[in-house]
Order: C-alpha cells, then structure tokens, then sequence
C-alpha cells in the first residue's frame, strides 16, 4: 500500500508538469534570442535597474561552453527586458524558460518568481526539469519596461539555457481562479508559533522534491499578498489543491477550515482531497495585505501542498471547475 501511494504520487506529478506544458501554449512574448550575460556571482544584478550594458551577449536557448565560455563551471548571470505593454492584465501567465543546467534562480524586477535545483553550498541539480515559473501579476510592469534576471550555478558539463522556447506564455489551466496564488510561498518546519526561520518554497510541488527528503511532521506554509480592487469579496472560495496530509488553513489569523481523517499512513485518504473553504468576507482587507498560512501534518512518505490549483475564486466557478 506505501509504494502504491508513492508511485500515484510521482505519477500525478509527472502529469500534472505534462498538464502545465499542455495548456501553457500561447506565447505572448517571445524570450528567444540575445541576452545579456556575465560569469560570476552579485545579488545585485537580480534588480531591474542594475546597469549591464558592458556584459556580453549571449544566444538564448544555448550552451554557453558553445558561445565563448568552454570548460567554464560555476555561477553566472542571464538578463534581457520585455514590455508589459503586450501583456494582459487578468489572465495566468507562466514564463518558460525550457531547459536549465543546473540550478537557477529567476527574478522578475528584483523579485524571486521561482527556482530548480539547489545552489551551494547544497547543490542539487535540476537540469532534466523544464521550467515553468507562475508569473505573479503584481510584479509586472503593465506600462512599460520589465526585467528578468536568472542566476544559474553549472557543476560539470554542458551549462546555462540550454534548450527550450524561452517566453511567457498565457495559461488556460488555472481558468477557474479568480486570482492565482500558485508560485513562491513562505515555508518553515514546524507549527505556527515555532520560532524557526522562514525559507520559500514553490507551491504546488511536495517538499521533498525541494530540499526536505524524508522529512514527516508539522510544516506551516505563509502568502501575504492584495487583491485586486475589481474582486467582489462576498461569495469567495480558497482553494488550496491537495495537500499531503491533514491541514489546518487560516485567513487573516482566523481558521477557515480543515482537513483530517484521523487514520493512520497507508489508510488515510486526506492527501487526495481537494481543499476549498469559503472565505467569510469580513475577513478580507481591501486594498492591504492578506495573509495566508496553513499549517500541514505528514504522516509519511510525500509531504505539502503538493497539487492545484491554488488560489481565490467564487463559488460560482468553483462548482463549475467540479463540473
């Protein structure tokens, strides 16, 4: 029954990646071609205003060992701009940046949008994973110019953006959320009120495919973020996917629900439930930030929010999204 449980794990989010690509095909930005590019290491060069005209060029998709930089391993730096101009306000957007080896950390405008792999000094690679980022509305500039960054870290062999069709790409996927939460969360091991520091952690993938192997126990996940102005606050609906295994999901410091079944690994069936709890609307701040935090118990094997979606919508398009 565990290695059954584990292999419906590994395969629903084998198809659940397929899902994204599938759906992600409309691209309204197009990534490929030149690109700024500099070998070494600065946080820095993460912000949209840092200057890097003296830097190199460089083709994107493509193996950097291929365009000037042979035998070079280590960290090195990708930027380029688009206009936000052609991109439209209320739609899931992804940016795909198809193939990285090894590790990356991509920033749009200064913000950490997403990350594979691990950097040193706990290297993991991540080079056989395609990237898709969620591209988080807020961080756009819809006027004008915007900036993305990638920090890459490459090990051994072939390095950088290696294959793919770099773009950002409008999603059908997630059509039924209202205001898509998918992405970049806080995470820390442990309850709530537990003094340990906060990590970032994407969501929705489990967490032992992000750093914490064969950790079972207590985890508390946090999202602060605003809604939009234009979004009605009676009638709303959290989704939160399919969480491995019981949760507990707060909105604003008040608990909106819960899912336990109290049975033991191997019987429990709470990991295969769709999490979604109204949210009364009182609890909503309009026009301030909102905090998010869901406390998850695993009780073995995979652990975390580990399939969505995962955002805000109505009841209405909830039950037709069941449909």
């Amino acid at each position: 029954m565990f290695n059954e449980k584990k292999l419906k794990y590994l395969f629903t989010f084998f198809i659940s990646i397929i899902c994204i690509s599938t759906y992600a095909q409309e691209r309204l930005v197009n990534l490929e071609g030149k690109w700024k590019f500099s070998i070494g290491d600065n946080h820095d060069w993460s912000t949209a205003g840092f200057n890097d005209s003296k830097w190199e060029s460089i083709n994107v998709p493509g193996i950097w060992e291929d365009q000037g930089f042979h035998g070079y391993d280590g960290f090195a730096w990708y930027r380029t701009t688009f206009n936000g101009q052609s991109l439209p306000r209320n739609q899931t957007l992804y940016l795909d940046l198809g193939y990285i080896d090894d590790a990356d950390q991509v920033y749009v405008n200064g913000k950490m949008i997403g990350f594979s792999g691990f950097m040193p000094p706990k290297f993991k690679t991540a080079y056989s994973a395609k990237r898709l980022y969620h591209l988080p509305v807020e961080y756009i500039n819809f006027n004008g110019q915007n900036t993305i960054a990638i920090r890459v870290f490459d090990v051994v062999n072939e390095g950088g953006i290696v294959s793919g069709r770099p773009g950002i790409y409008r999603s059908e996927a997630n059509a039924a959320l209202l205001f898509d939460l998918q992405g970049l969360w806080q995470f820390k091991i442990g309850r709530i009120n537990d003094s340990r520091s906060w990590n970032e952690i994407m969501v929705p993938i489990p967490w032992e495919a992000q750093g914490y192997d064969r950790y079972d126990g207590w985890a508390t996940y946090k999202k602060t973020f605003r809604l939009p102005d234009n979004i009605d606050r009676n009638e709303l609906v959290l989704i939160m996917g399919k969480v491995d295994d019981f949760d507990k999901t707060y909105f604003n410091g008040a608990l909106i629900g819960a899912t336990r079944d109290n049975l033991r690994l191997g019987r429990s069936r709470s990991y295969n439930e769709l999490r979604a709890y109204d949210i009364p609307p009182e609890l909503i701040r309009r026009g301030e930030d909102n905090t998010i935090i869901i406390e998850v118990e695993d009780i073995g094997l995979t652990g975390g929010i580990w399939q969505g979606p995962v955002g805000i919508t109505t009841k209405t398009r909830y039950y037709r999204y069941l449909r």
